[in-house]
């Protein structure tokens, strides 16, 4: 569940919702900052998901003694897209706004954002089909 959360929240958000304010306000000086403060939240809700599934796969790990190949990558996925969430926020984010005041490489950073978030679906992406792979069926 935590992972199809995650997925489907990035997916609603990145694909949905944003090119849709982009498309119904026609301003981008206007739809840019409300964009921003989803993409923001976005990536704190995906801090929140990926560490509630590092403690849950941990959990799982635990009950069935050593953790294996499959689950340790499973793991590594989800340190991987909350470490792109991390780097969006705090670094990519940072640097559009400072490239949107300064008149820098504005399409160089939303390049570098674009490229997190699709990073970030697909580490989701990747989480959701293991572990629904892993599921067992009665």
């Amino acid at each position: 569940m935590l992972a199809a959360l995650w997925w489907g929240g990035i997916t609603a958000l990145s694909f949905l919702a944003v090119p849709t304010l982009f498309a119904q306000l026609g301003n981008p000086a206007v739809a840019g900052p409300v964009a921003a403060k989803l993409f923001s939240l976005q990536c704190y809700a995906g801090l929140l998901l990926g560490l509630a599934l590092l403690v849950s796969l941990r959990r799982g790990t635990e009950r069935g003694g050593a953790p294996d190949g499959a689950a340790m990558t499973t793991l590594g996925i989800v340190l991987l897209g909350m470490i792109l969430a991390l780097l969006q926020e705090f670094g990519v984010a940072q640097n559009i706004v400072t490239a949107r005041a300064s008149g820098g490489n504005l399409r160089l950073w939303h390049g570098v954002g674009t490229a997190m978030v699709l990073g970030q679906w697909l580490c989701a992406g990747t989480v959701l089909w293991r572990l629904s792979r892993s599921v067992p069926t009665r």
